[in-house]
């Protein structure tokens, strides 16, 4: 059974619907007049697709192949570690700059912290160090010296030993707990756009790699009720953030005892679910009460002259987001980009067949380029570029295609001529051209973006909602996640909601049966009373379980 996203008070859509200004199609009209291609539609074995396997075939595979394929990243000669390519970062930088702008816009400002944290600072927050003690890269020497044989090895040992940054809510304590005195000096509302280290013993490209970039924001506040609200806050930026710039609609809610941060009071997510229908945690948001506070010594006197500890949060996201961006939106043909994050929004690819017309044909798409650039796209100028490259007009055609640029636009000298350009949209079958004034493009170009902005988070929206089931008994949820073909398991569940009647063991249960775990515990004034599916006793409401990443 389909659960509606009313079901759950989820967003409905925020783009304003924009109408195709195209005016001669070439192929399938009738097809494309919506721009969405259906995700459960894969290519015919026939079919050549330029990524394999295709995502039905092999998905963890094709996911490799598809970041590979673009140039997002690659493996790094440090084990667990990456090298994220300029395609890949370009994606981080664009997500950076509109979060930052989010977060500035609520207060924030940005700081930078220490890589390295003394060991005691873990060890005055037990559950915190208990949480991430396995995940802990330690430094133990200060430098290195050569042996008898010639080798270099560690010398001089540090007095103290150094953790690299997992988190850093006990090193930002410490300097907290210097700058504040009183309650005047509240709140602190810090930022930090970091790199931490967390001994990934599996590591798949942008989801889980031993060093990743991310930001984590820490917070200080008066009161309990300050901290709470600042908790919801920055959960909300991540939901408008990942659906209004990312096209991907998640689930909200709290986090089970069991999946909090350590040493957190409260974690609250959201939830997003990728082409294979397993949950990636897109962002965090944690209400840890006086639990750090206390830990690092961060107390003021408050209005009644009184000493008293500050109430904190913290609150991240990741480059795992990219991942998210790939495993949600892309075909079998590469990735394909939201236009709000794309580094570049609009190639050009100068078709030249005769070098008698190539300085015209270049000098038009420079042109065009300039027109289009001074057009804004959600009020900023459009990315725009000219594909130079003495390559063959296929291979410059299809690399822009894997790299999931959103519009590709063909000129050569008939083009020129005519006052035309060939448009191809990345929402639509590779294949698909359409013919448009070069005078009418410069017009529509934001149009057209915004268009495609739509239609990735309505096709995203449809799948999630399409693979999202309301549960009612034991035996329905263990089908739901069992695939049919335990040797290679085919793509299968998606989001169960299902009512559960708090108990950590049936968690563990369910977690060592099926690998599923509960993603959140969604934040519904009107949710109705039932009985756990698990137990028969009573359940206060349904919460969401996936399996997930």
């Amino acid at each position: 059974m389909s659960l509606s996203s009313r079901a759950f008070g989820l967003e409905s859509s925020f783009f304003i619907r924009a109408s195709s200004l195209i005016k001669i199609t070439i192929a399938a009209r009738h097809f494309l007049s919506s721009g969405l291609i259906p995700f459960a539609v894969s290519n015919p074995p026939s079919a050549k697709t330029a990524i394999t396997p295709r995502r039905d075939e092999d998905f963890p595979e094709w996911y490799q192949q598809v970041v590979r394929a673009a140039e997002l990243a690659e493996p790094s000669d440090v084990r667990g570690c990456m090298v994220i390519r300029p395609w890949g970062y370009g994606i981080w930088e664009n997500m950076q700059r509109r979060l930052d702008a989010m977060f500035r816009a609520t207060g924030h400002r940005n700081a930078y912290f220490p890589l390295f944290i003394p060991l005691s600072y873990f060890a005055k927050e037990a559950e915190h160090v208990q949480g991430f003690a396995k995940e802990c890269a330690v430094v133990t020497h200060s430098r290195l010296e050569v042996d008898a044989d010639g080798k270099l090895k560690p010398a001089s040992a540090l007095t103290e030993p150094l953790v690299v940054r997992p988190t850093s809510e006990t090193i930002i304590g410490a300097s907290y707990a210097k700058w504040v005195q009183s309650y005047r000096d509240l709140p602190i509302l810090i930022n930090q756009w970091a790199n931490v280290v967390r001994w990934e013993m599996r590591p798949r490209l942008f989801l889980r790699t031993t060093e990743f970039l991310w930001q984590e924001g820490h917070t200080v506040h008066e009161t309990e009720a300050e901290a709470r609200a600042e908790t919801k806050q920055m959960l909300e930026v991540y939901e408008r953030f990942v659906r209004d710039h990312l096209a991907i609609p998640v689930f909200s809610g709290e986090k089970s005892e069991s999946e909090r941060f350590p040493g957190a009071v409260q974690t609250l997510s959201i939830e997003a679910m990728v082409q294979d229908r397993k949950a990636i945690q897109a962002g965090t948001s944690h209400f840890l009460g006086q639990n750090f506070a206390r830990a690092s010594g961060i107390q003021f006197q408050n209005r009644e002259g009184k000493q008293e500890f500050g109430w904190t949060t913290s609150w991240g996201a990741s480059a795992r987001l990219v991942g998210t961006v790939v495993m949600m939106h892309a075909d079998d043909d590469g990735i394909v980009l939201p236009p709000r994050i794309a580094p570049t929004q609009i190639v050009i690819l100068p078709v030249t067949p005769k070098e008698e017309t190539r300085a015209a044909v270049l000098e038009a798409c420079d042109k065009l380029a300039k027109e289009l650039r001074e057009a804004r796209y959600v009020d900023l100028p459009i990315e725009v570029e000219v594909d130079r490259r003495d390559l063959g007009g296929g291979v410059k055609n299809w690399e822009w295609i894997k790299k999931g640029v959103p519009l590709r636009l063909e000129i050569g000298p008939r083009d020129i001529a005519s006052g035309n350009a060939m448009v191809s949209r990345r929402d639509r079958p590779v294949k698909a051209k359409e013919l448009m004034s070069i005078q009418e493009l410069v017009f529509s170009a934001p149009e057209i973006l915004a268009s495609i902005q739509q239609n990735l988070f309505e096709r995203a929206k449809k799948f999630r909602d399409e693979n999202t089931c309301i549960i009612n008994s034991r035996e329905e949820f263990y089908d739901f996640f069992t695939p049919k073909n335990s040797a290679k398991p085919e793509i299968h569940g998606g989001f169960a909601v299902a009512y559960w009647n708090g108990s950590r063991e049936v968690e563990e249960q369910i977690k060592d049966d099926l690998k599923v775990t509960i993603r959140v515990i969604p934040f519904d004034s009107s949710a109705e009373p039932g009985q756990c599916i698990f137990t028969g006793q009573p359940s206060s409401r349904r919460v969401v379980w996936a399996k997930s990443y």
